[in-house]
């Protein structure tokens, strides 16, 4: 290996990201629901949505370098990483992890608000894209070039909180046609009920997964979890 190499090397070895929390539990959502999971929770979010329910990562943390993470993760037995925040991707450093995480062989997905461009992240990372709907509050801030980036290996994520959500993202499926990637459909867990949307899914036949937050359908809604 170069001198050159080595030197890049130690550097993202030692780049620093603020995290709020490292924690092992069971994948919740998307592709990889129900596998045993490491979650890297990142500091910070430029969006304020209206059922955030990790709002306690918009500050706070401790800064880690990446390779004091890499072997936190590395005490866990499992295959399986998620980035998630808050926005990781906030953080510019976090395109860094996970390029390091996916050189160690591990399976990562990168769960992002769609605020933000995905290009850039590592292809071996599953990208988890929330498309905000209105009743989020952030629905301006939707970054619609992101569905043109979308691979078989990502997965496109609607968060349900009402008829009118419902409808508005039966349009977006409708406006941006058929998707390389898994699409799911998950009811806001304090404003609509599972079996409510998986109703409207089937009467609509929409070509869509149910998704129910596995995490708090076995905890509730408890940080760490």
């Amino acid at each position: 290996m170069s001198k050159a190499r080595i030197a890049t090397s130690e550097t993202v070895a030692n780049d620093r990201l603020k995290i709020s929390e490292i924690f092992y539990s069971i994948q919740g959502e998307a592709q990889f629901s129900g596998w045993p999971t490491v979650f890297v929770r990142l500091t910070g979010c430029p969006l304020r949505c209206s059922y955030c329910d990790t709002a306690y990562a918009f500050s706070g943390g401790e800064w880690r370098t990446i390779d004091e993470i890499l072997t936190e993760v590395a005490g866990f037995d499992t295959e399986y990483v998620c980035l998630t925040g808050g926005e990781p991707l906030a953080q510019p450093r976090c395109l860094r992890l996970a390029e390091a995480l996916a050189e160690r062989g591990y399976r990562v997905s990168l769960e992002t608000s769609g605020a933000l461009d995905v290009g850039a992240v590592d292809a071996r990372v599953s990208r988890v894209v929330d498309v905000k709907t209105p009743a989020s509050g952030e629905a301006a801030k939707n970054r619609w070039e992101n569905l043109e980036l979308l691979r078989s290996s990502d997965a496109l994520k609607f968060v349900i909180c009402n008829r009118e959500d419902f409808e508005w993202a039966k349009g977006v499926l409708a406006e941006h046609g058929a998707l390389p990637c898994p699409v799911f459909f998950s009811p806001s867990h304090d404003e609509l009920t599972p079996g409510e949307l998986a109703d409207w899914i089937l009467a609509d036949r929409l070509p869509v997964r149910l998704q129910i937050q596995l995490h708090k359908a076995l905890w509730g809604n408890v940080p760490g979890r």
